[in-house]
């Protein structure tokens, strides 16, 4: 096991002292985040729990920021410059898409065609 040696605050110190021998195991917690921020999974499952009629759901789309961050994603990827939490992100947003795609798919048989 490695050991670390840290600078901190004396107030900082104190509330490492209360928490003993579970510093480790916090650490690896914090370390541990979502690919993606929470806003996005709060946007896309405050959107499925609307409960959105077919005609929503085939009209879904990311936001704008949503676009403009995988669109940077996708031209690193290309380049090769992806760093490992790049890659992650990438993944996750494509998890998200074969998602969304079956959910419209699954809205497609209920849709009235317009004439």
């Amino acid at each position: 096991m490695a050991k670390i040696t840290l600078e901190v605050s004396d107030e900082l110190r104190d509330q490492l002292a209360q928490i003993g021998d579970r510093l480790p195991e916090l650490l690896a917690l914090s370390l541990q985040q979502p690919p993606l921020p929470a806003r996005i999974y709060q946007y896309i499952l405050a959107f499925v729990a609307s409960q959105p009629t077919p005609e929503e759901i085939l009209a879904f789309r990311p936001t704008t920021e949503m676009q403009t961050r995988l669109q940077t994603l996708l031209v690193r990827s290309k380049a090769g410059e992806l760093t490992p939490c790049e890659q992650q992100e990438l993944d996750e947003y494509e998890r998200i898409e074969h998602l969304i795609v079956i959910l419209k798919a699954g809205s497609l048989p209920h849709v009235n065609p317009t004439t």
